[in-house]
């Protein structure tokens, strides 16, 4: 099932929030993504959709009965177009609906974001084989790629209780670490990670859930998928090369990530489809994780960028800096469709809610890289910085934003907002 093109994507349609009809906005009423805010005594987060620099509180508006976000994202498809397609409606210019809905409307601008729903729990993909590639090299010289990897979607379980939201401070883990070159039988230091990173990444959330030992096929895949939001696995590198074999990551990924509070959904990205494309001389994907629909629209095509605002150009008053650029068409490997079919495949029950991290999303080119450790060189090549400082990893009072957005000719412009962190010292 893949979402189709409808009278919500109007590129002629304007709103009544005139805010939502500037150019370059993120949130046109083209997009009516989904978040969770609470606004003066509100006692629990409430659900409202982003317009223009405005919120719509749904249940204020009479468009649900609950601020249960998770309920809202076990509705079928079917009833969440039939939603989406009530709010374009209300929100379009000449809408009757407009004086009934301005008491429901509040500024962005005076709320708190939350997480934008509960996430039970928290899968980490590896989806982009230019990282994988890159960051293999400097773990292993010898074998950077595993033989696995273009077969198998790889993944690991994360920590979800750490999960924030834009706007996260979280302190400078601590752990176990061995430096490259010294004896293999001498005893680990310990204390703050000195090789602390960034991931840039997606975070796609599960709508409808499944039945234990019931899987979801490829072509059912999207029918269990809500939408996407930008996502920051922040990961120590130093804890991680000591700790990540045999298992996999551990203390190094599960101390802090940070997601973006706006889930843009897959309706909202009908427009920005497009065909997912394997290297001719690579392994094409196995049956279960195939289909002719997948291959035609599965991908997506989302812009992405990095920027750094250090400390010391905070106090300056200095904007954030772009260290990367790059695109989910030239760096994911795998589609949102194939992480969900192979997820489920050996019968795991995935859960509305459920968020599956798309991995470190890195292009081919060395300005795309979707972390420091790539853009550094694993630290042999510092970054200078325009106000003449120099990052080879993040230092204490970094600020890191990361910035998501479609656009396409025939398409009004959508965005993911951003989603931003700062780094503390360690306790």
């Amino acid at each position: 099932m893949t979402t189709s093109i409808d009278a919500t994507h109007d590129l002629k349609l304007r709103s009544w929030v005139a805010s939502a009809n500037e150019a370059g906005c993120d949130f046109p009423i083209q997009n009516l993504p989904f978040g969770r805010f609470s606004h003066g005594n509100d006692a629990s987060p409430r659900i409202g959709v982003a317009i223009g620099d405005r919120i719509l509180d749904l249940r204020r508006a009479g468009l649900v009965d609950s601020d249960d976000m998770n309920a809202l994202m076990a509705a079928t498809p079917e009833k969440r177009q039939s939603l989406r397609a009530l709010i374009s409606r209300g929100l379009a210019e000449g809408s009757s609906r407009q004086g009934e809905w301005e008491s429901a409307l509040v500024a962005q601008s005076q709320v708190t974001m939350h997480v934008p729903c509960r996430i039970g729990d928290y899968t980490d993909f590896y989806t982009s084989v230019h990282h994988a590639t890159t960051v293999g090299k400097q773990f292993r010289p010898d074998n950077p790629l595993l033989p696995n990897y273009k077969w198998v979607p790889i993944g690991y379980h994360g920590r979800a209780s750490s999960i924030g939201v834009s706007g996260q401070r979280f302190k400078r883990p601590q752990g176990q670490t061995k430096a490259p070159g010294s004896d293999p039988a001498g005893a680990p230091d310990f204390g703050p990670s000195k090789r602390l990173d960034y991931e840039l990444e997606l975070g796609w959330f599960a709508a409808q859930g499944n039945a234990q030992g019931e899987p979801i096929g490829i072509a059912d895949a999207e029918a269990h998928l809500f939408g996407v939001t930008l996502f920051n696995d922040w990961s120590a590198r130093d804890i991680q090369g000591w700790e990540y074999q045999p298992l996999g990551p551990f203390l190094s990924k599960n101390f802090a990530s940070t997601v973006s509070p706006w889930l843009v959904t897959t309706e909202a990205l009908a427009p920005f489809r497009a065909a997912f494309e394997r290297p001719v001389e690579d392994p094409q994907p196995l049956p279960y994780l195939d289909s002719q629909a997948n291959r035609a629209q599965g991908a997506f095509d989302i812009e992405l960028e990095v920027l750094l605002q250090t400390a010391k150009m905070r106090e300056a008053g200095e904007a954030p800096v772009r260290l990367s650029r790059t695109n989910t068409r030239r760096a994911a490997y795998w589609t949102p469709a194939q992480l969900i079919a192979h997820h489920t495949v050996n019968g795991c029950n995935l859960q509305p809610g459920d968020l599956l991290g798309s991995g470190t999303l890195s292009g081919p080119e060395a300005g795309e890289a979707g972390s420091l450790m790539e853009l550094s060189g694993g630290g042999k090549k510092p970054i200078s910085l325009p106000n003449g400082e120099q990052r080879t990893f993040l230092e204490d009072g970094d600020t890191l934003v990361m910035r998501g957005w479609c656009e396409r000719a025939g398409s009004v412009r959508i965005g993911l907002g951003e989603v931003s962190g700062t780094v503390l010292p360690a306790a």
